[in-house]
């Protein structure tokens, strides 16, 4: 266990203090015990090191808005332990920081292994759209419905033990730091950088996994220039949970078979294992005959040929002052949501595609991109402004662009009774209309 500093994570050891490190990185909403059924094994052999995401499983509240931040974290945290060369695997949020510490930092990172990962989370807006309904209900509505996103059917009913862990391990993480991590995930998309891991990488999915399923692994394989796949039948999206023998085997034969030498022995520490040729096959895990009991996986199958693509070319860097159009495109998908400015730009013809130019180099890349003022703040100005103009047609994107920046229910509620003073109440009236319509959908749990 460890005391932890703003910058640093709350972690974990298991194992020979002599032998190599292995870093087990933790889904959304889960505690390093995601991992408790791989460590007796796997410590056998590595030095096992597991971490805490902020605000989980008791670590300190200190929110981290990106994967880059959370990885600097880690980093430090490992600079501190004296831990300079290692193997990583991470489930979903975990994965992500492995792919971050391939791209950033290949020199500390010895073999990778992604598990339920993806280059891209989903959507943006789905991840912005969980973060409005934990603010405004906290995070009741998400511990309950994380069974049917962990699990398959069949192992929730026949494991309610596990399934009210489940629940219990989200209801216990702190919502700001739950918001901050979905934040991040909004932002996580390096889908045209993968051609740039150049470590050994096992890409391992549950077969039944419906929120980072096989056609996401694919997109990993084809695009990671040394990276194997692993489909491990009957698990979804928790597989190391669901299926604990199946992952810890494929695990123990990657990192066995698949480590790099560092490029100066003397700097890791570390004795680390042969490394094995690229071409050896990574096995499909057979399924497990006890779900809950560790045991023995069943004997392995060999992994389908992924296609291999080349890396993406890497762009000159732009001279001088750089357009704000790009810029004023990520700033106006991140506040008013992909949907909103898909059907915007879609809908722009040779007549009106200036007009979006224009708002998306200027409104979007010169004015809402400034430091000056937070998006709050600004969603706060802009709210007032459409009130006060009368522009009621306008309001509703701008209404869940300030429950993505982070206003709550209540603060808007604020905002429109001041306009209401200073704006005249006819104005205020049919704002409250609008507003009451937008936040109903936008805060209502699914179902």
């Amino acid at each position: 266990m460890s005391e932890t500093a703003p910058n640093t994570l709350q972690y974990r050891f298991d194992g020979p203090e002599d032998a190599p490190v292995l870093i087990l990185g933790p889904s959304l909403g889960t505690t390093w015990h995601m991992w408790d059924r791989q460590v007796p094994e796997l410590a056998q052999q590595w030095r096992v090191f597991r971490f805490d995401l902020p605000g989980h499983g008791g670590a300190p509240a200190h929110p981290a808005g990106s994967v880059a931040e959370l990885t600097t974290r880690l980093l430090a945290t490992l600079d501190g332990l004296g831990v300079q060369r290692f193997g990583y695997a991470g489930c979903a949020f975990g994965g992500a920081v492995g792919i971050e510490l391939a791209l950033r930092h290949p020199e500390r990172l010895a073999s990778l292994a992604l598990i339920a990962a993806s280059p891209r989370f989903g959507t943006a807006d789905e991840f912005r759209q969980r973060g409005v309904i934990v603010r405004t209900n906290g995070l009741d509505p998400i511990a309950r419905s994380s069974p049917e996103r962990w699990f398959t059917g069949g192992y929730a009913a026949a494991q309610p033990a596990i399934t009210e862990w489940a629940v219990q391990m989200v209801r216990t993480t702190d919502p700001g730091c739950y918001i901050s991590a979905c934040e991040a995930l909004a932002a996580f998309d390096v889908r045209g950088e993968l051609g740039r891991v150049g470590v050994p990488t096992l890409v391992l999915v549950g077969s039944d996994d419906q929120v980072t399923g096989p056609a996401e692994a694919r997109t990993l394989v084809a695009g990671i220039p040394d990276a194997r796949l692993a489909v491990v039948p009957g698990a979804s999206h928790l597989v190391p949970v669901e299926q604990p023998a199946a992952v810890t085997d494929l695990l123990v034969r990657h990192f066995t078979t698949a480590w790099q030498a560092a490029p100066d022995a003397t700097s890791t520490g570390q004795n680390p294992v042969p490394v094995h040729p690229a071409a050896h096959p990574v096995p499909v895990a057979g399924p497990v005959a006890a779900p809950v009991q560790p045991g023995p996986a069943q004997p392995p199958q060999s992994a389908p040929i992924a296609e291999i693509a080349p890396a993406p070319a890497v762009p000159p860097q732009a001279q001088g002052r750089p357009d704000p159009y790009d810029a004023g495109l990520k700033v106006r998908r991140e506040v008013l949501g992909d949907g909103h400015v898909d059907q915007a730009l879609a809908q722009a013809d040779e007549f009106s595609g200036d007009f979006q130019e224009f708002l998306t180099r200027y409104a979007w890349g010169e004015i809402w991109d400034r430091p000056g003022l937070d998006r709050r703040s600004r969603s706060c100005v802009t709210l007032t402004a459409l009130v006060a103009g009368g522009h009621l047609d306008e309001l509703a994107p701008h209404l869940r662009a300030a429950l993505r920046n982070g206003l709550t229910p209540g603060e808007i509620k604020e905002v429109l009774l001041q306009a209401a003073v200073y704006c005249g109440v006819p104005a205020a009236n049919g704002a409250f209309r609008v507003a009451q319509q937008v936040i109903r959908e936008e805060t209502t749990p699914p179902e």
